[in-house]
This record gives C-alpha cells, sequence and structure tokens, in this order.
C-alpha cells in the first residue's frame, strides 16, 4: 500500500519520528540534564505517565502509514526503560519502516548492544563530548569515565551496529578536544558529528558566547585533514557532511545556531509523557497519550496527527534571537531527546 505523504504549511513532509522512551539519565550534562536542575531529589515522571510499549507501537505504525520512514529512540537514556529490545523488536515488524536507531550514552551498550542488534536495531549514535576523562566526568556530573563508553562503542561494533559519535562543542569547556576527537573517530573508522551548543529546554538561554561555529570547527580540521564535501542522502539530512580524503569515512556538522535547517525539517517528536512535539524548541507539545487513552480508533489518531502537522508552520532557528531565546517556553531534552 502506497504510504500517505503529508506536508505542512511550509510544504515540509513528515519522514522521521524520534521517540523518547524514558526521562531520566545515568548523566547529568551540561547540554540536556544539567546538575543545578536535575539533583538527587528530581521529581522524575511515574511509570503509569510515560506510553507503554503497546502505546509506543501503535503510535509508530500510524506515523509510519502517514509517511514516516526512520525511527530513532531516544531519552533520557533509553537503555535505562526496562526491557527496551522488546519495543526494538516490536518497531522492526512494521512494514514500511526502513530504519531503526537509538542515541545513547553508550554505558550499558556492553550489556545491551548484541539483544538489540538481533530484535532489528540497525545503528547507535553515542554522545560523548571528550576523550579526557577528567574533562568527561566534569561534563556527565557522574564521575563517569570515557572508558565506559568506548566500552560501549566497541560492543555496539562488535554486535554490528553502526556507531555514529555525536560530539556537542561549547567554547571554553570542551573545544580543545575538537581535534583529538576526529584523530580518534578517523582511525576507528566510527563517522562523527560535530554539534554547535544551542539552547535547550528553559535551562539554558540562547548565548553565541558558548558557540563554537561549524565553519570554525571546520576550517581547525582543515589544517590537519584533506576533506572533501559528501552530497546529502536524502532530503532534510541535517549534517552537513565531508569525507577524509582517500577513505570511506564521514566527519560532519550539525550547525543548529550558525546555519538553520528548518526550511528542509521533517522531524516530529514524541516525548516520553506522550507529548507530540513540532519542534525542539516550541513547548508546547499536543498530548497524544490521553487522546489514545480515551478509547479513539487508529483512524481517530492518524486524524488527530496529520492536523498537527498540517498545522505547523515553526522555524524557530530562522526566527531566534537572545531574547526569544529567554522569552520562548520550550521543552526538556530529557523529555523530548535530540
Amino acid at each position: 500500500m502506497k504510504k500517505l505523504i503529508i506536508k505542512d504549511k511550509l510544504n515540509r513532509p513528515l519522514r522521521d519520528l524520534r521517540i523518547s522512551v524514558i526521562d531520566r539519565c545515568n548523566f547529568r550534562c551540561t547540554y540536556c540534564m544539567p546538575a543545578d536542575k536535575f539533583g538527587p531529589d528530581f521529581a522524575f515522571l511515574p511509570k503509569s505517565e510515560l506510553l507503554t510499549y503497546e502505546e509506543i507501537e501503535r503510535l509508530a505504525k500510524i506515523f509510519v502509514d502517514l509517511g514516516v520512514e526512520k525511527i530513532r529512540l531516544t531519552g533520557g537514556e533509553p537503555l535505562l526503560r526496562k526491557d527496551l529490545p522488546i519495543l526494538v523488536k516490536k518497531l522492526s515488524n512494521i512494514q514500511g519502516l526502513q530504519d531503526i536507531g537509538l542515541t545513547t550514552n553508550g554505558v550499558l551498550l556492553p550489556r545491551y548492544a548484541k539483544e538489540l542488534k538481533e530484535a532489528g536495531l540497525l545503528r547507535v549514535n553515542v554522545s560523548l563530548d571528550s576523550l579526557n576523562s577528567e574533562l568527561f566526568g566534569k561534563i556527565n556530573g557522574r564521575n563517569v569515565g570515557v572508558q565506559a563508553v568506548l566500552d560501549g562503542i566497541q560492543a555496539a561494533q562488535e554486535a554490528g551496529l553502526g556507531v555514529k559519535i555525536n560530539m556537542v562543542v561549547k567554547k571554553g569547556l570542551n573545544d580543545s578536544e575538537i581535534v583529538p576527537m576526529a584523530n580518534f573517530c578517523k582511525e576507528k573508522g566510527i563517522q562523527l558529528r560535530f554539534i554547535e551548543f544551542m539552547d535547550v529546554g528553559s535551562t539554558n538561554g540562547w548565548k553565541m558566547d558558548d558557540v563554537i561555529t561549524k565553519k570554525e570547527i571546520f576550517e581547525l580540521l582543515k589544517k590537519h585533514y584533506l576533506l572533501d564535501p559528501v552530497e546529502p542522502d536524502y532530503f532534510g539530512e541535517v549534517a552537513k557532511r565531508y569525507r577524509y580524503e582517500g577513505t570511506n569515512i564521514d566527519v560532519g556538522f550539525i550547525p543548529s545556531v550558525s546555519e538553520s535547517f528548518c526550511s528542509s525539517c521533517t522531524r516530529s517528536r514524541l516525548s516520553a509523557n506522550g507529548q507530540i512535539f513540532t519542534c525542539l524548541f516550541n513547548g508546547d507539545g499536543h498530548d497524544i497519550k490521553e487522546f489514545m487513552r480515551q478509547g479513539t480508533t487508529d483512524e481517530e489518531i492518524s486524524k488527530r496527527i496529520k492536523d498537527i502537522w498540517s498545522d505547523r508552520k515553526d522555524r524557530y532557528s530562522d526566527e531566534r534571537t537572545e531574547e526569544t531565546a529567554r522569552n520562548r517556553k520550550k521543552i526538556e531534552m530529557s523529555y523530548i531527546g535530540g
């Protein structure tokens, strides 16, 4: 059966769905779970507020029927959700879904990588902001060393999962780690994505003083490597990719602040507590969980999702200023993922 293609008010199709399966993490970090907010007494969502695996599977099927081709599981830390391979197996059986990925800090991959691969997971994006254990422990707020993440990356590779490393670069914090990270990933044959530090959730504000731009990172890498541009694989690909000359290894840049990609955004987000968000920076979610739990049919849910997407006109990165970053309501990364 041919998929329905729905588009928003700016003619952007729905192609990509991020699903946050849990709102907690085993790290606290400056990017999404800062220590001053997520302390030991922070009240996370009760289990009843989380979507069940059956509910996620049902919604995922509807999203795929509406044109979604890729799903990425996020959090919090998704591997903290009990029996996650069961959900991966459910999703991998959805006809028409082409890609299932997972964003993780990597610490629990030695335990779960093989099982996740067998369940149908194709790839993992591992968050790693430094190769220096002391700095990395400072960033994650738990004094967890780098080796725990490197062990997870190795376990994912041995299980046959595709691996990318995501490095968020913040000026004055870990910008000294840019070249060491590039060296490491090139030597290991791992794709690397440098992500500009951006304002995420109400705990952060948009401060250009904290941003190392894609252009600055690129110019730094050019001093060490010959880089050839790579054409995008699909409409809506956010990473600007390059290839180390003479290799098949990519390095990419996600210019979240300096080069807006709102015009080609095809991504919807389903939060841990069952809210649909059409933009990472729009705090006004649409409650699909309670709507679904009222006994609604798949057709009614599908119409609700179509209406939400068709009415979408978010382009926050095109419009934002430091003032709008302070004043606009946003959703925390722990609920919505990346």
